[in-house]
């Protein structure tokens, strides 16, 4: 590396420029040296500043308002205690509600899940039974809901019932 130094005219103020030289095919690898610095002589410094002046805080401050700030850290250590009992009762609260939750959920979804079999059960059965001539309207009658009342959100199939119905009555 090549080191020169420049001058702005001034002769107080000399400027180190480093130029690095060009890296050739068979360079050796170059190992960085620490360079020596002036030693720095250690200072002791205290823990916390705080420590420093502790002394002169309690001594500097009325006996009044010690016992205050005493009081107020008791009461503030009973607040977060009371806190704390509260938030574990209403979490063991908020389990035992999960709970009962899951097992109502549990016993919805087997009622569900029996009805539902009895139903099908019922339905292939009808299925199965063979359909005598004249029978099959009446079987697409008993599908179909002729309550009108019941459908008032859907669309209108009052024609496509009566036809169900004129031909459960005449049947082709």
């Amino acid at each position: 590396a090549v080191v020169s130094t420049q001058s702005t005219g001034f002769a107080a103020e000399p400027t180190a420029v480093f130029e690095p030289e060009p890296p050739t095919a068979a360079a050796e690898p170059v190992i960085a040296m620490p360079v020596a610095a002036e030693p720095v002589m250690a200072m002791p410094v205290a823990a916390e500043p705080a420590d420093r002046f502790s002394a002169l805080n309690e001594a500097a401050e009325p006996e009044s308002i010690r016992i205050w700030k005493q009081q107020q850290a008791e009461e503030i250590a009973a607040r977060d205690a009371e806190a704390e009992a509260k938030a574990a009762e209403w979490k063991a609260e908020a389990l035992k509600e999960l709970e009962n939750w899951h097992a109502k959920q549990t016993d919805v979804l087997e009622k569900t899940r029996a009805a539902n079999r009895e139903a099908q059960d019922e339905f292939l059965k009808d299925n199965v039974e063979e359909a005598k001539p004249g029978q099959q309207w009446e079987r697409i009658c008993r599908l179909c809901d002729f309550n009108p009342k019941s459908n008032r959100n859907s669309k209108d199939t009052a024609r496509m019932k009566s036809i169900f119905l004129q031909l459960k009555q005449n049947p082709l």
